[in-house]
């Protein structure tokens, strides 16, 4: 068997699909839109339960370099030398 590389990536991949009312469609789409997301992508989501809400990194003045830097998620630690250190331990 020959295998030729179009370049095309395509994935294929089974299409659902469901009725709603015209209001039903306006409100899930403007959900989808609010969370800066496909609808595609927002249906999955809510089909699986993953509850990702992207939310915009805050930007702070790191106080060392003057740099702008992205600030930690509120309900991570700062990020640290040692913590950088650690998780590149396993690379080879």
């Amino acid at each position: 068997m020959t295998v030729v590389d179009t370049g095309n990536t395509v994935i294929p991949m089974t299409t659902i699909s469901f009725k709603v009312t015209d209001a039903e469609a306006r409100r899930i789409r403007q959900m989808a839109r609010d969370e800066q997301l496909t609808l595609s992508e927002f249906l999955r989501r809510k089909a699986s339960g993953v509850a990702v809400t992207p939310t915009k990194p805050e930007r702070v003045r790191c106080e060392f370099t003057g740099a702008m830097i992205f600030a930690p998620l509120s309900n991570h630690p700062p990020l640290t030398n040692e913590a950088v250190k650690e998780l590149s331990a396993d690379f080879p």
